[in-house]
């Protein structure tokens, strides 16, 4: 995908962070309250970029650490948006950590963001509905119905 594609698609992007010996925990890898924050930031960032938004965060879905991150590792986050309906909207984390020396990455967890659009008021508001061009696309829309569907059942 050219760079021009990757602004045009606004349902997605690519966020990256070095991670630095203040992330550490006492076990020596990132703390996962690092990991976090920053999916609160990269959700943040996808939803508002696609809806032209003020946005805050509802619910995340079940967040396993599947792998320890070490410092000095780059982490790049791949969000998209999964799922939209009046105003809200699923935006989905794949995580991966990069060893820059040894070019050596590791997807260390996916974790799904519910993320609502508010106006000045902090009041919900409409946002575009998604046009799904390719088959990854549908499939994630897919995927993250299920995941509402069940949220539904379990909050009711």
């Amino acid at each position: 995908m050219l760079e021009n594609d990757l602004i045009k698609d606004k349902r997605s992007l690519v966020m990256s962070e070095i991670m630095t010996p203040d992330m550490v925990n006492f076990h020596g890898t990132v703390h996962g309250g690092s990991i976090l924050s920053l999916l609160d930031k990269v959700a943040y960032a996808c939803a508002a970029r696609y809806s032209g938004k003020l946005i805050v965060t509802l619910s995340v879905d079940q967040v396993v650490f599947k792998q320890p991150i070490y410092v000095g590792e780059l982490v790049i986050f791949h969000a998209s948006v999964n799922y939209v309906g009046n105003t809200s909207m699923e935006v989905g984390i794949r995580v991966v950590a990069e060893n820059l020396l040894t070019h050596e990455a590791r997807h260390t967890n996916t974790c799904y963001f519910t993320m609502v659009a508010v106006d000045e008021n902090r009041k919900p508001t409409r946002i575009p509905k998604l046009e799904l061009h390719n088959d990854a696309q549908k499939r994630r829309y897919e995927e993250a119905l299920l995941r509402k569907e069940a949220r539904l059942k379990i909050s009711s």
